[in-house]
């Protein structure tokens, strides 16, 4: 499977003053820049943090490569990788728990990693061809958490939003609760990221008018992306949203 990713997932670099961001991009078939398509950001998994632009495939990029997602969902994906010191979120990490501990810090500013994925979706949703009504972010774990964060840095980007086994600052919610659609997935038996967080986060945006769609697996442990990459109505559901 890795050798297709390679193939359509095309390597490129992204560079800011002096820092670089690695990632992956697909387009569509046939793409066309006269064209105008939906823009899909990937954030992974603490796991698949490298140098080598290629592990951030590893979870997530064969759900846009069969031939129904490509024919029914022709959009521009993209997946960065997290250098292995820094992480998508602003958060303290205690790996000595478990679940881990995880003390989330907004109000600092992002990192470097997060603030060259904001630079370089401020540059690809700039072009013609980006349907910029239907830009999307989705990420596990991590990931999870880097897309929690990059709604609240980035509100007004983003249609769409799915969390799996992430977390992140109830406080931060206010400013997507009622105007992003988010469906947030974990497991209940989660002895990595507490399962907690991701209810903390939807119990918030509840409190602030907001309709957020849940899923709990009570059988799923961290890998709570099999089963929500299985689900049937996943793209369907994201590819529907419209920022109004």
């Amino acid at each position: 499977m890795l050798q297709a990713q390679d193939n359509l997932y095309k390597e490129q670099l992204f560079i800011k003053d002096k820092d670089t961001l690695q990632y992956r991009i697909m387009y569509p078939k046939s793409f066309s820049e006269e064209k105008q398509y939906p823009i899909v950001l990937f954030l992974h998994g603490a796991g698949e943090r490298g140098n080598d632009n290629k592990k951030q495939l590893v979870h997530g990029s064969s759900l846009f490569l069969s031939e129904k997602a490509r024919d029914s969902f022709p959009a521009i994906v993209i997946f960065p990788q997290c250098p292995k010191t820094d992480y998508w979120s602003k958060v303290d990490v205690d790996r000595s728990k478990n679940p881990i501990g995880l003390n989330f810090k907004y109000e600092d500013g992002p990192t470097i990693a997060m603030s060259l994925v904001m630079d370089l979706m401020d540059q690809t949703v700039s072009n013609s061809y980006a349907k910029k009504d239907q830009v999307y972010v989705m990420g596990l774990s991590m990931g999870g958490m880097g897309t929690f964060e990059i709604i609240y840095r980035k509100p007004e980007m983003f249609a769409a939003a799915i969390t799996i086994c992430g977390g992140g600052n109830p406080a931060s919610v206010t400013n997507y609760a009622k105007t992003l659609p988010l469906w947030v997935f974990h497991g209940a038996k989660d002895n990595v990221v507490d399962p907690q967080l991701s209810i903390n986060m939807v119990s918030a945006i509840l409190n602030e008018g907001g309709f957020p769609k849940f899923t709990l697996y009570d059988f799923a442990n961290h890998n709570s992306w099999d089963p929500t990459f299985a689900e049937d109505n996943l793209l369907t559901w994201l590819f529907s949203k419209t920022k109004k």
